[in-house]
């Protein structure tokens, strides 16, 4: 072989060996670049769930339904562990917003002669009144969330300091009575019974047990509104000088006054939705309370 055949076989040699290596890098460096692309897009995603704070394992149903049973469970111990207050706890809690300074009417607390009047009336009324509310005085004395119980205990404490000697209520079973419920006269008993016979000034009828229920539910819901306060002209709830006049035209004329409205007071006064029957109520309900 000559010396210039030798020379051309050598660079073909070198020119086939420059052709494969760029080949080999390019690969190779799609390789890395594919393998860092996916590398930064994990790190960023893991990034971003930091920083926005989103915790996909935290956040998982799953998690959810294994803590929700717990914390179910701790709720209801709480709330079934709760201990009855005593008569004096719930007093200084609830009884002293009004009863500590005779607000609104209320007898004051340890004030024997404003409590007179209450006690003569028997254990029965007086529980009465401090369960289902009268006058400006709320049901629970505004506090729904106490037990019977817990009301009663209230009232006996604050009778006995003003002078009664009620027995102590008994635990929640309830078998306990006060020993010296008897002391009120016999007739005290049937108070209510015989108020609900007698009609009231002008002719209208005392309303039935259902009808002050109904009538009460009325009040509270859309009632209230106006007649709490006695805004613009309403009677007030309670004010006896206040409702004399309406009580004078008669329950009809009352109840259509209710049913169409006049002055400021709106048809059926707001209450849309209610009956003629239930506005009926309403309204023996409110004069029940100026009896």
């Amino acid at each position: 072989m000559s010396l210039t055949e030798q020379k051309s076989q050598n660079n073909d040699d070198a020119q086939s060996v420059h052709v494969k290596n760029p080949t080999q890098i390019f690969w190779l460096a799609m390789v890395f670049l594919i393998a860092v692309g996916a590398a930064m897009f994990f790190i960023d995603q893991n990034t971003n769930d930091l920083r926005t704070g989103k915790a996909r394992l935290d956040n998982s149903e799953g998690v959810a339904s294994r803590i929700q049973p717990v914390a179910q469970f701790t709720l209801n111990v709480v709330e079934g562990e709760r201990p009855l207050k005593t008569g004096k706890e719930v007093y200084e809690a609830t009884c002293t917003t009004c009863h500590a300074t005779g607000v609104a009417g209320a007898p004051k607390f340890g004030d024997k002669a404003a409590w007179a009047p209450y006690i003569q009336t028997g254990y029965e009324a007086m529980l009465n009144v401090a369960l289902t509310g009268k006058g400006a005085m709320p049901a629970k004395g505004g506090n729904t969330s106490l037990k019977d119980l817990e009301v009663e205990r209230a009232m006996v404490y604050m009778a006995n300091e003003a002078g009664a000697a009620f027995a102590e209520p008994g635990d929640a079973d309830g078998e306990a009575k006060p020993a010296d419920k008897a002391e009120a006269p016999a007739a005290d008993k049937t108070t209510s019974t015989a108020v609900a016979a007698a009609p009231a000034a002008g002719g209208i009828p005392a309303a039935t047990a259902e009808q002050l229920a109904t009538g009460k539910g009325l009040y509270d819901a859309s009632c209230f509104v106006c007649h709490a306060s006695g805004v613009a002209g309403a009677p007030k709830f309670g004010d006896k000088e206040a409702w004399a006049p309406y009580i004078e035209t008669g329950l009809d004329a009352m109840l259509q006054i209710a049913i169409s409205g006049k002055g400021a007071m709106p048809p059926r006064g707001t209450a849309m939705n209610a009956s003629d029957d239930d506005l009926r109520a309403a309204i023996l309900y409110m004069v029940e309370q100026v009896r």
